[in-house]
């Protein structure tokens, strides 16, 4: 939770790191889906499926990443306040529906781990081609991974599809919040260049 004194700030925008953060997590769970759709439904030879899966792993550990420093600091500084007449009801929602994101974008990667760690498979994860990752300890030594990895897949799956229609509602609700209630809250989570292509007037501080 923000401190006393970064609720006092009253901060009007997301952080640049925030921001950067956010777009940079966008971008990799849209990329992480659609991978997931072409694996899934398009039939593609061997190779190139395999090829997808290191890939989908390697970004999905990226991701993985991005998401706990997200976290992090959206734990240690102050988010911008939701606008003063929006209903107590859809604030309620909002936040909920932001933690709900949140629990998703942990549990998605965490259970893409867990079923690679327990396939019967055994294929190694080289991130980027690169960079070996070990799998989860207990997970890569049961006696019986079959079914522990079929559950792992289901729960996986209907994740994916979850945090699919969260994000649909996040973009609406974002939408209607700046074509329809017309107020600041698109804006907050948008990048800003304003600062560095206005030129400073003689004499003003840096």
């Amino acid at each position: 939770m923000p401190t006393p004194a970064l609720a006092a700030s009253g901060a009007t925008r997301y952080s640049t790191v925030a921001i950067i953060l956010h777009w940079l997590t966008a971008l990799g769970i849209l990329t992480l889906i659609a991978m997931g759709l072409v694996m899934d439904h398009l039939h593609l030879d061997t190779m190139r499926v395999f090829q997808l899966y290191q890939l989908h792993k390697s970004i999905g550990i990226s991701v993985m990443f991005l998401i706990l420093l997200r976290i992090g600091w959206r734990l240690t500084h102050q988010a911008p306040a939701l606008p003063g007449d929006m209903p107590p009801i859809e604030k309620t929602a909002a936040h909920l529906a932001h933690a709900a994101l949140y629990g998703l974008q942990v549990l998605l990667p965490l259970s893409g781990w867990a079923m690679v760690s327990v396939s019967v498979l055994g294929i190694p994860t080289v991130l980027f081609g690169t960079v070996p990752w070990p799998d989860l300890p207990v997970l890569s030594t049961l006696p019986d991974k079959a079914p522990v990895e079929t559950a792992l897949k289901m729960i996986h799956h209907w994740a994916s599809w979850g945090l699919l229609a969260l994000i649909m509602l996040h973009i609406a609700a974002a939408l209607r919040h700046q074509f329809v209630l017309h107020d600041h809250v698109l804006r907050q989570i948008l990048p800003s260049f304003r600062a560095s292509s206005t030129p400073r007037h003689k004499g003003e501080t840096p």
